[in-house]
């Protein structure tokens, strides 16, 4: 998709909301995703509570963009504003290699709370790609706003699945896509 379309898209949709954004920059694809990044000084107003505004936002562009290009589905356009979702990227990385020395340990298959099928897609793309994690694999299980991702050892012998650990310092309550 055509990074000037993007942004003249992006753009016009914030000047009706009315939000102030001083730039808006279109990285080209990669894996799939097109990820805009934003600029404002009042970034904390586009994210709104618990990134709710700025998903509404992202959602918006890409079914405009969706109905320019006439496409028969939405593309994978990932809107970001001063590295509020990749650092929300990072944190579930993180989380996931805190995970996977559990597995190591125990030789236990665990289960990461539910989240959204985003950051499901960022954590098994960083299990496979990460070189340090290639001795795990990830599969979605579950339904719906439940479903989650089990992590295992690729040469699993056994071992029990666990349940998620759902207390508050889990880490995952504020992921926002």
């Amino acid at each position: 998709m055509d990074a000037s379309m993007i942004k003249d898209t992006i753009g016009s949709l914030l000047k009706l909301l009315p939000f102030a954004v001083s730039d808006i920059a279109v990285e080209p694809e990669k894996d799939g995703v097109t990820r805009v990044e934003l600029k404002s000084g009042e970034a904390s107003r586009i994210i709104g509570w618990h990134g709710e505004t700025l998903n509404a936002l992202q959602h918006l562009a890409k079914s405009l963009l969706r109905a320019k290009e006439n496409m028969e589905r939405s593309p994978f356009i990932v809107v970001d504003i001063d590295g509020y979702r990749k650092s929300q990227e990072e944190k579930v990385c993180k989380i996931a290699e805190q995970k996977a020395d559990f597995v190591r340990r125990t030789g236990n298959r665990i289960a990461l709370a539910p989240m959204s099928p985003y950051f499901r897609r960022i954590v098994h793309m960083h299990v496979a790609n990460a070189p340090q994690l290639q001795d795990l694999t990830t599969e979605s299980v579950g339904e719906g706003e439940y479903r989650q991702i089990v992590m295992k050892l690729k040469d699993e012998k056994g071992g029990e699945e666990l349940s998620p650990v759902m207390a508050e310092d889990a880490g995952l309550e504020n992921l926002d896509i």
